[in-house]
């Protein structure tokens, strides 16, 4: 920590962007000027958000500032998880195999996928008429 006042890490999901920046702490997570607990009241995606944390047992010893955008809650909960596990392993390099075994380091590429021309939408045939 002798070296950066802070470690960043940028994460992805869906179409949301996290911007994660670690610092040592206390474990107060701001997410765009509020607490987790105001940004997203779901104990679901507040567990999602944690979790880089309690799988790496550093739970209250790093502050984290997230600035998110685009995607909708899940999408960016999932993006915040994965901006501080690349954070976490910028500030420390033996958290990487165990963030890699539980998937916190993998991005999910899985989006919606694009609409296709004469279709109702991305697989959806509008339905066929004999005559």
């Amino acid at each position: 920590m002798d070296k950066h006042s802070y470690f960043h890490g940028t994460g992805r999901r869906k179409t949301a962007v996290a911007q994660v920046k670690l610092t040592t702490g206390n474990g107060a997570i701001i997410i765009d000027g509020k607490t987790l607990e105001e940004r997203f009241p779901s104990l679901e995606h507040q567990r999602v958000i944690i979790q880089p944390f309690i799988a790496t047992e550093s739970n209250g010893k790093y502050n984290a500032v997230v600035k998110v955008l685009g995607g909708g809650v899940s999408g960016q909960s999932a993006a915040i998880a994965h901006g501080i596990s690349r954070a976490l392993v910028r500030a420390d390099e033996r958290f990487k195999p165990v963030l890699r075994q539980n998937g916190l380091l993998t991005r999910d590429a899985r989006a919606k996928e694009r609409k296709k021309p004469g279709l109702k939408r991305a697989r959806k045939a509008p339905q066929y008429t004999k005559r």
